[in-house]
């Protein structure tokens, strides 16, 4: 983040990436010098930027979209483009299509249903370019724009498609050049970003403008003998100001089918079992040349009548802008959760905080009475594209109980009623379809929602005791297939590990992750032991708590590495240790080894090295400080992580690592970390995350950090650091409560990322409504969320004098931490 906002502007013009426009940026930066002198409401989404994210595997969607909306419209390209968008100018554009996900590390893509796109047809109907290797356009350099709840492209004929949405349905217009001839447009049955079609069905009907397609498509993530259902429907008429030419249906393949079928209304296809690619869909033509056309788009996972249904409510006859401002409000009563002092901050870090809120309630995808299988016609709340619970709930869900808990209720009251309907709570349901990662992290989500909204939580829709028994049944029941659900809870429980080299007699899952996998249940144990202690359930608080500590039973003091003691390690069931060596899989390993979900993955860790999770036990950090040699060798540890290249911002096991220092009772040094974490990995150009966003874990960390906070899932603990702003507002609508963070001495030229010598920075004092706190280090939702008012924090340039807690160190299990919930 070293780049400035007219440093990213000059690589925009030059031609770096070639994308977004160069208006993006400068609209930006206007928009927050013109917020000094506003005397009304702030536009908040003037200062996101939607690009962020869309270069350097990002993945993020900068489409059109509503804040958890089904529907987020943006092209699909060609090359590696999960999100269906990416910057890189060499990439083609195959489409327009309405589903998308964002910030997802799905190498295939996910969704890229439907896709439209306009077409020039000299020769008409018979000799138009339907199947996507003949249609496919570069964009325009330097010509893309978007912001919340809109996208636009322009393709090198000077097409122009743009798009706005609603939760399930979006208008899209096309805007012609002159002298473009008939407007053609060629809609997709069978094509999706990871090309899993696995039959469906199309009809045209002429007379109304109207087509209608739906079939079965593959998961994106997850075992891949799942299917789920789509459907949509497109207006063609626009209100009766549009009228159809022609229409038809296309189908080909790459070995020389290319037929096209004028007049033809119906196609029934199934999925190819010999494994052979067809593609299909609709031809149609408007009469006239008009100078754009504008088509309604419902979808739906449940029918067509009920994606036809979608439109005609949410959109109705509703002008394109009309649909746009209404998105726009609601982004920016969302992004209003959090003011800051804009005047007064560095424009990166305005720019960098509402992009990083904007992502954070962008998805999950909110797909209430859109459900289908097992959550047909529930009562509950669905939501969809949970990518994955083991990469949000350590900072997501922490924010979203700052400032949106309806929100965070209604995805809670999801996962509880995947226990009811399905047995175990989901982990990573995306597209309707199950899969996991790490363990039952639903449990530390649905824990996180307790601790913080227990008083409230039945006005809220939610049933404590269901929310307990389903996050009990995740640490004490086996499924049959741990891989989609649950977890591997009865070799776990028996062992006090999960033991590599085992029968498993009972269920079925991939025998890798180990190491990993035992850290995180431990966690997850403690999860739910929080919430036994919330209900008074002694005897299963006792047994959790117990379960909590596991993760010392991966730990080998044997092993060495850089000098450095004692890691863990995966474990044989006799007990022996299994030696991995701590640095395989980390940012810097040159050997080739599998670190993900892949059979051959003999490392023991999930995405990390024994080096990034031997730190993970954020509810006992004071026993690992035992365990790795005490205070002093602890913090020369910690400084070795970062220095030998070990830490890896990008994946989450490490997000908690910078702000170690604290349990060392060494607070500045966090402070100190965490500005060069942020500044070495962050910034305000689409290459600005450091990897994939994992549906906002990134977008989320970073918000705590520009905050100066962060949060210690599954409690109500918050660590104090030193925000990147002289104040900020956190406003609960729900409780009826604002919280307003003064930064007393905020010196902007500490915003770097190392902070000068003799620059306030550093957390001297910490008030809450005028009341010193207990530590500087710490404080609690319950004494500052819950109540709000006003939090003073008084900065020094001393770092030696604030290099302690001036009180208590953050809670840990071991020493007597987390005695009680509030």
């Amino acid at each position: 983040m070293a780049l400035s906002l007219a440093t990213a502007a000059v690589l925009l013009l030059s031609g770096v990436s070639a994308q977004p426009a160069p208006s993006v940026q400068k609209g930006i930066t206007a928009a927050i010098k013109a917020a000094a002198n506003a005397t009304g409401p702030l536009d908040y989404t003037e200062f996101v930027n939607v690009f962020v994210g869309t270069d350097n595997y990002g993945d993020v969607c900068p489409g059109a979209s509503i804040p958890f909306g089904m529907v987020k419209v943006n092209t699909d390209l060609t090359g590696y483009a999960p999100a269906g968008y990416v910057t890189d100018p060499t990439q083609f554009i195959r489409g327009l299509s309405p589903m998308h996900d964002s910030g997802t590390g799905s190498s295939l893509g996910t969704y890229g249903n439907f896709e439209i796109m306009p077409l020039s047809c000299p020769g008409g109907f018979n000799t138009c370019t339907t199947r996507l290797a003949a249609r496919e356009r570069l964009r325009k350099n330097n010509t893309d724009v978007a912001s919340p709840g809109y996208f636009a492209q322009t393709m090198d004929n000077n097409f122009l498609m743009e798009a706005t949405a609603t939760r399930r349905a979006a208008l899209e217009r096309f805007t012609f050049p002159s002298k473009a001839g008939k407007r053609y447009f060629v809609l997709d049955l069978a094509n999706d970003l990871p090309q899993s079609f696995a039959g469906g069905t199309m009809d045209i009907d002429a007379t109304n403008g109207r087509i209608t397609l739906g079939g079965l498509w593959g998961s994106s993530f997850g075992p891949g003998r799942f299917n789920y259902q789509a459907f949509a429907c497109y207006d063609l008429l626009n209100g009766g100001n549009q009228t159809l030419s022609e229409w038809g249906t296309w189908s080909g393949n790459p070995y020389g089918l290319d037929a096209k079928a004028l007049g033809m209304t119906h196609l029934n296809l199934s999925r190819s079992l010999i494994g052979d690619t067809y593609e299909s869909g609709a031809l149609f033509s408007f009469e006239g040349e008009p100078e754009s056309i504008i088509i309604r788009v419902g979808i739906s996972f449940v029918s067509t009548d009920q994606a036809c249904s979608n439109a005609e409510s949410e959109i109705g006859t509703s002008t394109f802008e009309d649909i746009h401002a209404q998105a726009k409000a609601l982004w920016n009563e969302k992004l209003s959760k959090i003011e800051i002092d804009v005047p007064n901050t560095p424009e990166n870090i305005t720019e960098l905080l509402y992009t990083s809120l904007y992502r954070s309630s962008l998805t999950p995808n909110n797909a209430t009475d859109e459900t289908q299988g097992l959550f047909a016609n529930t009562s509950s709340f669905y939501f969809d594209s949970l990518y994955c619970s083991w990469d949000t709930f350590r900072t997501f869900y922490p924010l979203m109980s700052l400032h949106s808990p309806v929100e965070f209720s209604q995805i809670v009251d999801s996962y509880i009623d995947g226990w009811r309907k399905n047995g175990w709570m989901p982990e990573c349901r995306a597209n309707n379809l199950p899969g996991a990662q790490g363990g039952s992290s639903g449990d530390v989500i649905v824990s996180h929602f307790a601790t913080h909204y227990h008083n409230e939580a039945a006005e809220l829709g939610i049933n404590l005791q269901e929310l307990y028994q389903a996050a009990w049944t995740d640490g004490q029941v086996n499924p049959p297939e741990w891989d989609v659900e649950g977890r591997q809870s009865n070799l776990y429980n028996q062992y006090g590990y999960v033991p590599f080299d085992v029968i498993d007699p009972t269920s079925t899952g991939r025998q890798t992750r180990e190491g990993s996998r035992t850290i995180e249940y431990a966690f997850e144990d403690f999860a739910i032991r929080q919430i036994a202690l919330l209900l008074n359930n002694t005897a299963d608080e006792a047994l959790f708590a117990n379960r909590s500590l596991n993760y010392r039973n991966v730990w080998d003091p044997t092993v060495e590495s850089d000098g450095f003691k004692g890691f863990a390690q995966k474990r044989y069931p006799n007990g022996k240790f299994n030696y991995t060596n701590p640095t395989h899989c980390s940012p810097v390993d040159n050997v080739t080894t599998e670190c993900s979900l892949q059979p051959d993955n003999t490392n023991g860790f999930y995405e990390s090295s024994s080096w990034e999770y031997s730190w993970f036990a954020p509810h006992d950090t004071a026993h690992l400080i035992e365990l790795m040699g005490g205070n002093a060798t602890f913090v020369k540890r910690l400084n070795h992580f970062f220095s030998a290249g070990y830490f890896n911002v990008g994946n989450e096991p490490s997000f908690q690592t910078p702000i170690g220092y604290h349990y060392a009772n060494e607070p500045a040094s966090s402070v100190a970390r965490v500005r060069q974490v942020v500044f070495e990995n962050f910034d305000i150009t689409p290459a600005g995350l450091p990897g994939n966003d994992d549906q906002a874990a990134m977008a989320s960390l970073l918000t705590f950090h520009l905050l100066g906070l962060y949060p210690v899932p599954s409690t109500t603990q918050y660590l104090i650091l030193s925000p990147f702003t002289p104040k900020y507002t956190i406003h609960n609508s729900y409780l009826n409560v604002s919280t307003t963070v003064n930064v007393v001495g905020f010196d902007p030229k500490s915003v770097q990322k190392t902070i000068p010598a003799n620059t306030k920075a550093f957390v001297a004092n910490v008030t809450v409504n005028g009341v010193p706190t207990a530590s500087r280090c710490h404080f609690d939702f319950y004494d500052v969320f819950r109540v709000g008012g006003n939090v003073t924090i008084e900065l020094t340039a001393d770092k030696n004098a604030a290099n302690s807690c001036l009180g208590a160190l953050p809670e840990s299990l071991s020493t007597g931490g987390f005695a009680t919930v509030r």
